[in-house]
C-alpha cells in the first residue's frame, strides 16, 4: 500500500516537472500569431520564436507580464501601434500569454 502512494506521487511529481507549459493549444496560438497574424517578430526579439529583431525592446530582457503584454498589445506603446481591432480580444490574450510564458524561460 505504501509503494503505491510513492508510485503516485512520483507519477504526478514527474508529470508537473516534466510537462511543458508551452504543450497548451493557447500557447501554440500565441506563438502563431505572434510570428505570422500579429507580426510581432519583426520588431522584437523572443528567443523562442527565432526572432532577433531590434525595433522593439528585447522581450527575453525585459520579460513582461501578461498584462503589461496585453496592455502594450491592445493600446500601442511608443512606436508600437494598437492592434485593437486588428487582433480579436481572444487573440490579444493568446498572444500575451505566449509572449509572458516564453520570456520567462
Amino acid at each position: 500500500m505504501y509503494k503505491k502512494y510513492i508510485y503516485l506521487i512520483f507519477i504526478l511529481f514527474s508529470n508537473m516537472v516534466f510537462s511543458q507549459a508551452k504543450s497548451d493549444s493557447v500557447f501554440e496560438i500565441g506563438k502563431e500569431i505572434f510570428l505570422n497574424k500579429g507580426g510581432c517578430a519583426s520588431c522584437h526579439a523572443l528567443a523562442d520564436a527565432g526572432s532577433n529583431a531590434a525595433i522593439g525592446p528585447n522581450l527575453n530582457q525585459i520579460r513582461p507580464n501578461i498584462s503589461r503584454v496585453m496592455t502594450a498589445v491592445t493600446n500601442g506603446i511608443g512606436i508600437m501601434p494598437a492592434y485593437e481591432g486588428q487582433l480579436s480580444t481572444e487573440e490579444i490574450k493568446a498572444v500575451s500569454h505566449y509572449v509572458s510564458i516564453s520570456s520567462e524561460n
